[in-house]
């Protein structure tokens, strides 16, 4: 989980994993290979991005939204049909129900549901979310971080989610990295993070509700 308030460099961090952005300086790896040699096209269809606009295409069907990344691999169209299918129906979407409607036909918390899909859909090595459910209501982004929480266990994928929320970023994550403008902060797994002292932490903690600022609530929470 990358924490911070706005401005603090989270995104731009994000970007420059898939080479949306260039670093000025030192390198970056992915399984001990610097992203920097690679071919970005290559690279980034290895990587599953979900931002929390959902970038889906409008005139494309639901199905082929989360079957582009299979088709531009070259994938057959009975593979790419069939993996779309399967992953409709693991993120709550019935494919033979949903699979022929337009984004505009569902809801927010479906169409994000269809962007995780799609970003799992070539089978890549490592996903990035950039604040996916900033953008849903309580109950629609509570159960989407539980389906991101069994999609995780399912799929075995490293993950890198980018949020300025710190319930989220405990419920959620396993390590905790704190970004203050550009630079890390700290960084820590859930159980330690109640423990940080240094200042941008400090700070989120202080948001908690006393209620949920003892260690473990947050754990049994996110994690049950």
């Amino acid at each position: 989980m990358l924490l911070g308030r706005s401005g603090s460099g989270k995104t731009t961090a994000l970007r420059l994993i898939n080479r949306m952005l260039e670093p000025t300086g030192g390198a970056i790896y992915i399984d001990g290979q610097d992203v920097g040699k690679m071919d970005r096209i290559g690279l980034r269809r290895r990587i599953g991005y979900v931002i929390q606009e959902f970038g889906l295409l409008p005139h494309w069907t639901i199905e082929q939204n989360v079957a582009l990344i299979p088709r531009l691999l070259g994938w057959n169209p009975e593979r790419r049909q069939k993996r779309a299918r399967e992953l409709l129906d693991q993120v709550g979407l019935h494919s033979g129900e949903l699979g022929a409607r337009r984004p505009h036909q569902l809801s927010g918390g479906q169409r994000q549901r269809v962007a995780v899909a799609r970003a799992l859909a070539a089978e890549p090595g490592l996903l990035l979310f950039d604040e996916p459910f900033g953008a849903l209501d309580p109950v629609t982004r509570h159960e989407m971080q539980q389906q991101f929480l069994d999609l995780r266990k399912r799929y075995n994928v490293a993950s890198v989610f980018v949020t300025h929320d710190l319930l989220e970023a405990l419920a959620i994550g396993t390590r905790i990295a704190v970004l203050d403008r550009g630079k890390l902060e700290a960084l820590a797994v859930p159980d330690e993070f109640f423990g940080m002292t240094t200042p941008v932490a400090k700070a989120f903690l202080e948001t908690l509700p006393p209620e949920m600022g003892r260690r473990g609530q947050l754990r049994t929470f996110g994690h049950n």
